[in-house]
């Protein structure tokens, strides 16, 4: 049975009890000279984002999934990753029902030797972009890799690129 999203993707936020992160505070004083969001036209590019906590500071467990963190914990990494994407992009783009498509997503995972499941912890941010946007908006295309490390210890880092009107 298909669900049907007769709500917007900012109600279907409220309606699952999301709430978006701040925008992310770096540790100590690095500064991250790059937009989190790049409009290019009518796309917008998004650069590597990882979980943040709802103060915009880094959301704890970090480290390698398959080391320190379950495979289950590197999803729900995923799924905070997606919800500092969506307030990025809302910063970006003032309210996220603009977005009319997702068009790429690169999800890379900081793991241990032989962990192979990567696809299964990304699936963290592809569910919650579902779950907010549908099937017809919030299909999109993805790669799923494994690295063996990533900034600040993030189990994930996640980029994406979407259309707008």
């Amino acid at each position: 049975m298909t669900t049907i999203y007769p709500i917007a993707a900012e109600a279907r936020i409220a309606a699952l009890g999301l709430a978006l992160p701040e925008p992310m505070r770096p540790p100590g004083d690095l500064a991250l000279p790059f937009a989190m969001v790049r409009i290019v036209g009518s796309r917008a590019i998004v650069s590597g984002h990882g979980p943040q906590a709802p103060d915009g500071s880094l959301a704890p467990p970090l480290g390698k999934v398959g080391r320190e963190l379950t495979e289950q914990q590197g999803y729900e990494a995923a799924r905070l990753t997606g919800l500092s994407i969506l307030g990025s992009l809302r910063r970006e783009l003032g309210n996220l029902d603009r977005i009319t498509a997702w068009a790429r997503v690169f999800g890379m995972v900081n793991c241990d030797v032989g962990f192979h499941r990567q696809p299964a912890v990304i699936n963290g941010f592809s569910d919650l972009i579902l779950d907010v946007f549908g099937p017809q908006i919030g299909r999109h295309a993805r790669s799923a890799v494994g690295l063996y490390g990533l900034p600040f210890r993030f189990p994930v880092e996640i980029e994406a690129e979407v259309e707008f009107r």
